[in-house]
């Protein structure tokens, strides 16, 4: 993204663009306030928010995120019933401020320095795209898209309760305030939708009116006279949504970060898993990489890959030293296939430095602390997991029920509510079903046409680290190898597609330490261990057809979505980066809040496409 360009004239910020103040000479706060806090009447509509109901304001420019700072601290002040209510904020930004910029932007405003410092520590790299910062321990949602005001409310999938209706003045910014973007503007707003803007232009007064807004005139704020305030009419009766219990069958690391993301939402999650404790199957390996493979151009698919690691990494920055671990992850050229594939992908691309950074063998010698004897890609944020561990703490939470041992025998749906039995007879019921079963998901479904799903065998690797130059940074090639956790580290993992054998084989052993030796010459210390000495680990992937995710509402062969039912599986390899995204887009749907991902990324994620046409 081209970033904006700032001029600091008595401590406030111009963009030299369209040569306006992002806020008000006089108090930008204070502004803030009388025009989008006070006219959109949000202290009381906050106060009076049922128990769990969302509440969603939508703004059309970003900027130094004053007005979500402002709205951030209303909300803290006048917290709805229970404390259990989520603030979405869905806002647009075509030319994003620099984190450096931001941060001065908004040291000018002492009493939002709590805010101010969690967005900062959140704030993403500037790539192009929508990007989801959870904020306050759940209780805010930044829904943030950097590009063309238009394009977002096309790919955006929300309904506002009050619009903040931002940006340059209209004569320095018309692209903002064209008639399209109103149209849109209505079209995502409910009955009873409130909307502020600062200006009070004839044009845009009447192109509101026009879309159903009942528009005034109200008094602005310091030396403007005037502003505009509108409604649309409200509904006469508002249906209560039904938010009875949620099942998850599956407790890795897809179910328990669903579960976690419902539960913190206020729902109350039945998680059902046939082990005897959460990450047992393929989420039971001791260590993990966090990373993906990013593709050379820069289509829908490595979009959702670069936000899916992005989000990740800020996802599981709270636990860091739990079962977290940022060492930094080298993607080497290991090959002469790879080494052309990062040549081409650097030529096209240039991601910030914060997501990536090229590196030669030696600055990669430097960063892993022992000679690597290929060039790559350094990406700083990333690092690796305890992933069976990070399935425990995620699955602890009071509105999370657990039945572990539980073997799912059937599935049915009558009375509107799913039915599930296990071979002993026993039986639970929910609204709501998601299916996160890994490769045995497929399994549970009554799908009569085949679905595209496959299991991949993959077996790892535990390296006695008093026999190995272990490298302090996670390291990817034709293998991955960690850092050491305690007196060993796990390299791996095979990608056998036509094995199904479950139990570890002195073969695979020796395919791990062969491949990582030709990956890593320097770990050898001296010869390298019998096969027969390691321990290891058997699991089982799942993936798609197209080695993307699913997840989605189930939809039949016919084509016909089947209610209350939901899929999330297919995340292969990289589930580790995938998972925490595709929760959050799954919790979104689920309680019909805002979704995080565009229309154009979510429909990459559907069941539909598994069957074969």
């Amino acid at each position: 993204m081209e970033p904006a360009e700032l001029a600091w004239r008595d401590g406030v910020p111009e963009s030299t663009r369209f040569g306006d103040v992002y806020f008000s000479r006089d108090n930008g706060l204070a502004e803030t306030r009388h025009v989008f806090i006070d006219q959109n009447h949000l202290p009381d509509r906050f106060a009076g928010l049922a128990p769990g109901q969302p509440f969603v304001i939508a703004e059309t420019g970003f900027g130094t995120g004053l007005n979500f700072l402002a709205a951030w601290a209303e909300w803290l002040r006048h917290p709805p019933a229970n404390d259990t209510g989520t603030l979405h904020f869905v806002s647009v930004e075509r030319y994003p401020l620099t984190h450096r910029d931001l941060k001065k932007a908004l040291s000018y405003w002492p009493e939002l320095q709590s805010q101010a410092e969690e967005l900062l520590a959140q704030y993403p790299p500037l790539i192009q795209g929508v990007h989801r910062l959870v904020l306050a321990a759940g209780r805010v949602r930044l829904t943030l898209y950097f590009g063309d005001v238009l394009e977002a409310w096309d790919e955006l999938e929300f309904h506002a309760d009050a619009w903040f209706l931002d940006g340059f003045a209209p004569s320095l910014n018309p692209d903002m305030w064209l008639a399209e973007a109103i149209t849109r503007i209505r079209s995502h707003s409910k009955p009873g939708t409130t909307l502020a803007t600062f200006t009070a232009v004839g044009r845009i007064r009447r192109a509101l009116a026009e879309a159903g807004f009942a528009m005034q005139k109200v008094p602005g704020f310091g030396r403007k006279r005037e502003m505009l305030a509108g409604q649309l009419p409200p509904a006469s009766h508002e249906q209560a949504e039904d938010i009875g219990a949620i099942a998850i069958i599956g407790a890795g690391i897809a179910g328990t970060l669903l579960a976690r993301n419902l539960a913190e939402r206020g729902r109350q999650v039945h998680l059902i898993d046939q082990g005897d404790a959460p990450g047992n199957a393929a989420s039971g390996n001791p260590q993990g990489a966090l990373y993906v493979k990013l593709g050379v151009e820069y289509n829908a698919q490595t979009e959702l890959a670069a936000t899916a690691l992005s989000f990740s990494q800020r996802f599981y920055e709270p636990w860091q030293g739990q079962f977290w671990h940022p060492t930094g992850l080298l993607q080497l050229a290991a090959t002469e296939q790879e080494a052309d594939r990062q040549r081409r992908f650097l030529a096209r691309n240039q991601y910030p430095t914060e997501v990536l950074t090229p590196v030669s063998s030696l600055q990669a010698s430097e960063l892993a602390g022992l000679p690597v004897e290929h060039s790559g890609l350094w990406f700083p944020r990333s690092g690796w997991l305890e992933p069976a561990k990070a399935c425990g703490n995620l699955a602890v939470h009071p509105r999370i029920t657990r039945h572990s041992g539980f073997q799912v025998t059937g599935i049915h749906q009558e009375s509107g509510q799913w039915r599930l039995t296990n071979n002993t007879g026993q039986e639970l019921r929910a609204t709501t079903l998601v299916i996160a079963a890994g490769h045995q998901s497929a399994e549970l479904l009554d799908a009569t046409g085949e679905l595209r799903l496959k299991s991949i065998r993959g077996q790892i690797s535990g390296l006695p680290a008093e026999a190995f130059n272990l490298p302090q940074t996670v390291i990817c090639g034709t293998r991955y190898l960690n850092p050491a956790m305690g007196p060993r580290a796990v390299t791996g993992a095979t990608f056998d597609l036509r094995n199904d054998n479950p139990e570890e084989t002195l073969e695979s052993h020796q395919e791990n330490l062969d491949e990582l030796v030709n990956l890593l010459p320097s770990i050898r210390k001296e010869s390298l261990p019998d096969p027969q000495s390691l321990s290891g680990r058997v699991a089982f992937r799942c993936a798609s057809h197209d080695y993307l995710p699913v997840a989605d509402v189930f939809t039949d062969d016919a084509g016909k979505d089947i209610d209350r039912l939901f899929l999330f599986t297919g995340l292969g390899s990289k589930g580790l980066a995938w998972a925490p995204l595709l929760a959050e887009y799954l919790a979104d749907r689920l309680t019909s809040q805002p979704a995080c991902l565009p229309r154009r990324l979510s429909k990459r994620l559907s069941s539909a496409r598994l069957y074969r046409k």
